[in-house]
């Protein structure tokens, strides 16, 4: 059997690398920050991210997914009850992965990869109709700023003549 090619692995074969995954998204929901290696936080990243989605759908269904997929009852009620209601209004971008350099055995490099619970600001969004005036209202502004500035110039040459009579 050809090795995927869907990213690195990371040892052994893949139900060994879908139970470490899983291992991993239940430590994250668990202590909401752990620290790992770059390429786990990376392969993990779209595990957490999509248990997360089911957890912000809230109904059996998905809640009964992310059971096939963590296994642990306790991981899953804290990820539908505590996390998905601090989360709703995030449309994505669940975590941050933060580098924090080389591990000294093997040099390996380590991250942090934490849950972004911060509430999200919404963005306001202007009419298109506006959004296209706002251009041609910007051009306009520096022209009518450049004619007070050469007249200011033009008054300092007046000014300077008139010492240079005296």
């Amino acid at each position: 059997m050809p090795t995927p090619t869907k990213g690195p692995r990371l040892g052994g074969g893949p139900a060994h690398e879908r139970h470490m995954l899983a291992n991993l998204a239940a430590a994250l929901f668990t202590h909401k920050s752990i620290k790992t290696t770059e390429m786990r936080a990376k392969r993990l990243r779209p595990v957490a991210e999509r248990l997360i989605t089911f957890a912000k759908k809230g109904d059996l269904h998905n809640r009964r997914r992310a059971l096939g997929i963590i296994g642990d009852k306790t991981v899953i009620h804290e990820l539908f009850t505590v996390i998905a209601p601090q989360v709703e209004n995030r449309d994505g971008g669940y975590t941050r992965i933060t580098k924090l350099g080389y591990r000294k055995g093997d040099n390996a490099s380590m991250v942090q990869m934490e849950l972004v619970l911060e509430p999200v600001t919404p963005k306001k969004k202007a009419p298109k109709a506006a959004a296209k005036a706002e251009p041609k209202a910007a051009a306009e502004e520096p022209a009518v700023e450049e004619a007070p500035a050469e007249e200011v110039v033009a008054d300092e040459v007046a000014t300077e003549e008139t010492a240079e009579e005296k």
